[in-house]
Order: C-alpha cells, then sequence, then structure tokens
C-alpha cells in the first residue's frame, strides 16, 4: 500500500488537537516531502526519521515522499511527530500493516539510533485520546503521566523496534500498568510561627475559606511574607479533576515528565516580571505565572514596585479565570483561576505612620507610589488588611488553635458547605448565585446600600462586600448573612468605617 494514516496530537496552550500524519509513496526520482506547516523542528524530523528507520534494521523507500501534517492550516512544532512519521513511512512501504494503526495515536522524538525520547505535554494529548476512544502509544517516560488520563489504554515502548514488532503481531506490547504517581505531600509553613497579628490571621482564615484574592499593608519586617506563604497550607487539597488541570499544566511547561501528583501551587515572580512573564506569550505560546498559579496561589510581594501596566493585565484573568493570548496566526487560551494575595508598603520608605517619625517621604512620593495600583485593581481585591508593627518577644509560645491544622479544617467545613450549596468557592459566585445564595433582608440591604454610598463603593466592591460575608456566614455554619457579617465584610474595604 503506497498510502497510510497515522494519528497524532500537536500542543496548543494546554490543549491537544489531533494531528493527522500522512505518509505516501510515489514512483519518481528519491525525495521527501513535508507539508502542513511544519516548524523547523519538525522540518529536521525526516533526517531524524531517516537515520531511525536505517539504523534499525528497516529499508528507506527510495522513492518519492509526500509527508502532510493534517490540519494544514494549524501550526506542528517539536519533535512529537517523529514516531508518527516513521510508522507512516513504514507502513505505507508494506514493512508493518496499516491496517491496525487506525486505533491508535503516537507521541515520540526519535533518536538517530531509533530510540524514543520523552516529549513535552503528553498527558493533555492523553486526555484528548481518550475522549477520541483511541489507545495511546509514547516513549516509556512519558507513560506513568499518560496513564493519569483514567480509563485510556496506553502502550510503552523504548525503541521504534519495538514498535514495528508489535503492530507487526510479532511481539505484542502489552498494555501499560501504572505504578501510580506519587502523592507527594510537601509540608507547608505552618501558621504557628507568625508571632500575634490575630486580625491578619483572621483574614488569612476569611481568604482561605472562601478563595478571596488579599492585600497587606503595613511596615516592613511585619510578617506580610511571612503571612501569605502560610495560605497553601491552609486550602484543601486538590481534587482529582483540579489535580489534573494543574498536571497539564506543569506538563506543558515543564521540561522533564511528571513525576508525582502536584499540590496547590504557590507562584511568587519577582517585582521586575514582564506582562508577558505575568500571562504567558511568546512566539509559540507558553503559559505565564498567572496560568502556572491555577488552582492556586499568586503572590506579588512588593505590589507597588510592579509596572502598572504589568499590573493591568490581571484584571481581565482575575474576573474570568482564564487569559487569552492572541496572535498573528492562533489564538491560545490558557486556565488562569488563582486567587491573588499582594503585600505592599505604605510608602517607598515603608514607615509612613510610624510613631517615631521615621518616615521621610514627600506627599508627592506616596502619591506616585500609590498610584501605580488602580482603582479597578484594587476593586477586585476582596480583603485589605493593615499589618500593624507589634511588640518584639524573640521567645514567643506560639497558640495551640493558631495552626495551620487547625485553620484548615475551619476551611475545609466551610468549603463543604459552599461545594453543597453552589458547587464554588464564595469568591467565584456569578451574578445569579449572588441573588440566591447571599440574599439579605429589606432592612440589612437598605443598610448596606446606604454604606456603600456613604463610602462611595462601586457596585462590584458591594458584590464582593457580600461574598466576603456570605463566607463569614459559612464559618459560623450559619445559613443566613447576618447584620454582623456584614459590618465585618466593610471593615475589610479600603477606607471603610461600618456604622
Amino acid at each position: 500500500m503506497s498510502l497510510a494514516i497515522v494519528h497524532s496530537r500537536a500542543q496548543v496552550g494546554v490543549e491537544a488537537p489531533c494531528v493527522t500524519v500522512e505518509a505516501h509513496l510515489a514512483n519518481g526520482l528519491p525525495s521527501l516531502t513535508l507539508v502542513g506547516l511544519p516548524e523547523t523542528a519538525v522540518k529536521e524530523s525526516k533526517d531524524r526519521v531517516r537515520s531511525a528507520i536505517l539504523t534499525s534494521g528497516f529499508d528507506f523507500p527510495a522513492r518519492r515522499i509526500t509527508l502532510n501534517l493534517a490540519p494544514a492550516d494549524l501550526p506542528k512544532d517539536g519533535g512529537r511527530f517523529d514516531l508518527s512519521i516513521a510508522l507512516g513511512i513504514l507502513a505505507a512501504s508494506g514493512q508493518i500493516p496499516a491496517d491496525i494503526l487506525d486505533g491508535i495515536e503516537c507521541l515520540g522524538e526519535l533518536a538517530l539510533s531509533g530510540a524514543l525520547r520523552p516529549v513535552q505535554g503528553v498527558l493533555p494529548a492523553a486526555l484528548a485520546a481518550r475522549e477520541a476512544g483511541r489507545a495511546l502509544l509514547v516513549p516509556r517516560a512519558n507513560a506513568e503521566e499518560a496513564s493519569l488520563a483514567s480509563g485510556l489504554t496506553v502502550y510503552a515502548a523504548e525503541h521504534l523496534l519495538e514498535v514495528a514488532a508489535h503492530f507487526s503481531g510479532q511481539t505484542p506490547i502489552p498494555a501499560y500498568q501504572a505504578q501510580g504517581l506519587l502523592r507527594q505531600v510537601l509540608p507547608y509553613p505552618d501558621l504557628a510561627d507568625v508571632q500575634g497579628q490575630l486580625s491578619a490571621k483572621r483574614g488569612l482564615l476569611i481568604a482561605a475559606a472562601g478563595a478571596h484574592n488579599l492585600l497587606f499593608s503595613g511596615p516592613p519586617g511585619t510578617g506580610k511574607t511571612l503571612l501569605a506563604s502560610r495560605l497553601p497550607g491552609l486550602l484543601p487539597p486538590l481534587e482529582e479533576q483540579e489535580a489534573l488541570e494543574v498536571a497539564a499544566i506543569q506538563s506543558v511547561a515543564s521540561q522533564s515528565p511528571l513525576e508525582h501528583w502536584p499540590q496547590r501551587p504557590f507562584r511568587q515572580p519577582h517585582h521586575s516580571a514582564s506582562g508577558p512573564a505575568l500571562v504567558g506569550g511568546g512566539s509559540r505560546p507558553q503559559p505565564g505565572e498567572i496560568t502556572l498559579a491555577h488552582q492556586g496561589v499568586l503572590f506579588l510581594d512588593e505590589l507597588p514596585e510592579f509596572d502598572r501596566k504589568v499590573l493591568e493585565v490581571l484584571r481581565e484573568p482575575l474576573e474570568s479565570g482564564h487569559i487569552v493570548i492572541a496572535r498573528a496566526r492562533d489564538r491560545v487560551r490558557f486556565p488562569a483561576r488563582f486567587q491573588l494575595v499582594a503585600a505592599m508598603n505604605p510608602c517607598p520608605c515603608g514607615y509612613l505612620g510610624d510613631p517615631g517619625g521615621r518616615c521621610r517621604c514627600t506627599p508627592d512620593q506616596i502619591q506616585r507610589y500609590r498610584g501605580k495600583l488602580s482603582g479597578p485593581l484594587l476593586d477586585r481585591i476582596d480583603l485589605h488588611l493593615t499589618v500593624a508593627r507589634e511588640a518584639t518577644s524573640l521567645n514567643a509560645t506560639p497558640a495551640s488553635s493558631e495552626n495551620s491544622a487547625t485553620v484548615a479544617a475551619e476551611v475545609a467545613r466551610a468549603r463543604r458547605i459552599q461545594q453543597a450549596r453552589q458547587g464554588c468557592a464564595n469568591a467565584f459566585l456569578d451574578l445569579t448565585g449572588l441573588r440566591s445564595h447571599c440574599a439579605l433582608s429589606a432592612e440589612d440591604q437598605r443598610w448596606l446600600e446606604r454604606a456603600c454610598e456613604r463610602l462611595a463603593l462601586s457596585l462590584r466592591a458591594a458584590h464582593r462586600i457580600l461574598k466576603v460575608a456570605r463566607t463569614l456566614a459559612d464559618l459560623e455554619s450559619s445559613a443566613a448573612i447576618g447584620r454582623q457579617h456584614l459590618a465585618e465584610a466593610l471593615q475589610y474595604r479600603p477606607g471603610s468605617q461600618a456604622g
């Protein structure tokens, strides 16, 4: 047979669209033509494939070979199509049967010796192959990662000879039996390490219970970074679907195959990071920090030190939970459902309001410093907390009720209530959910409306106050939002005074 078709998968963001590799042999002068919008690495695959076929003891057809990677308008890059191209040439030249290739998808880069090398982004391809109802053939180093897609038949091989022997029926490869990725649980820093700061710890509890965005403000050395680093230890463990989403992102971004189940991410980019570093980008779009923080925490220390244009790119993902990167040829969509935690000083030197009068910043300097944070961005942060300086005690004994395990139990109980009621954390409620689950009595509604008017709060800010109040009620296992919940939620808005 002079035509063979092999199925494979490309990588576009965290998605894996199907690519059909068509190999056709015709009479004429020996040549090899590769079409279908291949990038440089794919164009070079024909040399790798030729050497791999010859060193494995097969014949490389001395005919006119045309290879088509369909669809033609989808850019293809990387060495992930090497194995599919080699199998297509072998099947088209009659060296292996072509009919058995229909029910399987192949991924893998070929060495010149014919050995299979691992590739990036195997987990998204495995999930897509499972949806298509096909098996997946991958290098052995990627087999454990591919097996995370439960219900998928995975075949693992180390050499082109093994694959050819499998398809020719001489030595079938048994379905890969997953050993199970390790659930490596690294200990998070404990909340008990933070001395005092009861109001900040209360805010951290509320943020964890409702997945609310949080901003710490205070002078240097008061524990803002220390508090933020304790938040991942208060959050519930990832559920299976969430873990698969995080693992798929890591599969695309990492240069090596996954070795253990992921934990909730905690990303802490430096304030010199650019916009593309945060949201993702490049000629071949790669995930940025907000996508790497998906289902986890994005911590921005020294928030006003970030470039204002960089901070503004956070506004849309904070609302939508995803980011779309548009390029001339395509658009790539990355998930970005993260919890923002930020920290800042009250002024450039950090000592504004210090009783000792240490601050020497002029009003203009303070205004420029705070002016880097736009109103729309601050409006999207639910909890604004001031972390004040407290008395120094080098040998303070932490209270047993303030450790991470105790607080995490409260958070888990509140999250279970939210999942049973609405299927998501309170911070992610839409307008319909707000009306259904954050209803107030007529008197409390009028009280909140007057408070918002007096404090000049936007409608978005009022909605976020309702979400925080709903979380406060859940922490008390209260079915209805009370006046005390609204009053406390108002205290977390900048400059608010409940009355």
